[in-house]
């Protein structure tokens, strides 16, 4: 039997019922909702039977359970301006050029749909925003992954978008634009400077991770990214431990840096996704040197340096970001060893 009220439905268990799974139970009886929102409804406790929530989707049904399924409200799916502060480092009718804090996600996606720097963008241009790229990422021609920090540039209107856009696409091989990062790594790597030209593609399982392509795999897209190591730290038995390097970009794909360090045996430290087999190294610091580098909480990968031509006056604009405290602390921490 279905009770339907506004934002509530109200089911009650017949004989027939009898040792059903509850999702299956809702939904023979709510062709309306979907599996997966049924699934989710009871995750998220929004589904009761007999006053008690139900959390597990295996629950078998009993005769005359009274079940009251929540429907919450639709939530907006256009980002919506947000308060949140932006450090700007220059602004003018065509650009805004942003020093990006780690730990703030570019643009609203799967599990961040709010508190990006698209919902700050919002708050502070307001409709003064490119929207080339769709309601969801205003203004945005390129990003940075959420744990990296530094420069990044936003495009104000259509012909900035378009003129930025085409740079990034380039990589600065017929143009002005050039992008630095610099990276505490695991390990040295063997070559004092080097380029590395491989390509890498979504991970065949974890669809939220890259990975390099054979060289005989066609379904990779080509990435080259080139280093040159500024820093090697040693511990007191002159172990190898990390180093600071500064990469540059030729091409730019999800995960690039990332990507390509860890393939070289020298990832990103404190990177969660790529450089987990790297414990030992941790193991071998001071105490005092773990406890920095943990708390630092984000991956130690910060762009330094963003330098393109300006959209309308050609002129080239270069804007640098000095490493934040963070990441400051786990270079004084490395240097004392």
């Amino acid at each position: 039997m279905n009770i339907p009220q506004k934002n509530l439905i109200s089911l009650i268990a017949d004989v027939d019922d009898e040792g059903k799974r509850i999702d299956k139970f809702i939904a023979d009886n709510t062709p309306s909702i979907s599996r997966t929102r049924i699934s989710n409804l009871i995750l998220t406790g929004n589904i009761t039977c007999n006053k008690k929530i139900i959390l597990s989707k295996t629950y078998k049904i009993k005769e005359n359970d009274v079940l009251s399924i929540n429907l919450p409200e639709p939530t907006n799916p256009n980002p919506q301006p947000e308060n949140i502060p932006l450090n700007i480092v220059f602004e003018d009718s065509d650009i805004i050029v942003i020093d990006k804090p780690a730990g703030l996600v570019v643009h609203p996606g799967s599990g961040n749909h709010s508190g990006t720097l698209v919902n700050a963008l919002i708050s502070y241009c307001g409709d003064s925003l490119s929207g080339i790229g769709g309601v969801k990422r205003p203004g945005i021609v390129h990003r940075l992954d959420k744990d990296t920090s530094g420069i990044m540039v936003v495009a104000k209107n259509d012909i900035a978008h378009n003129h930025l856009s085409k740079q990034f696409a380039d990589h600065g091989r017929n143009g002005l634009l050039k992008r630095s990062y610099l990276a505490f790594v695991w390990g040295i790597p063997e070559k004092t400077s080097n380029t590395i030209d491989i390509a890498i593609q979504r991970h065949k399982i974890d669809r939220t991770k890259m990975a390099i392509v054979k060289t005989n795999n066609p379904k990779g897209t080509f990435a080259i990214t080139s280093y040159k190591i500024v820093e090697k730290y040693l511990n007191k038995k002159n172990d190898p431990i990390a180093s600071l390097i500064r990469c540059k970009l030729y091409t730019g794909r999800t995960h690039q840096i990332r990507v390509h360090m860890a393939y070289i045996g020298t990832p990103v430290i404190n990177d969660v996704k790529y450089g987990n087999g790297f414990k030992t190294k941790m193991n071998k610091l001071p105490e005092s040197c773990q406890i920095i580098i943990q708390h630092a909480n984000r991956q130690a990968l910060h762009a330094e340096l963003l330098e393109f031509e300006h959209p309308t006056t050609n002129n080239l604009m270069s804007f640098s970001s000095n490493l934040p405290l963070e990441l400051k602390n786990i270079k004084n921490g490395l240097s004392k060893l």
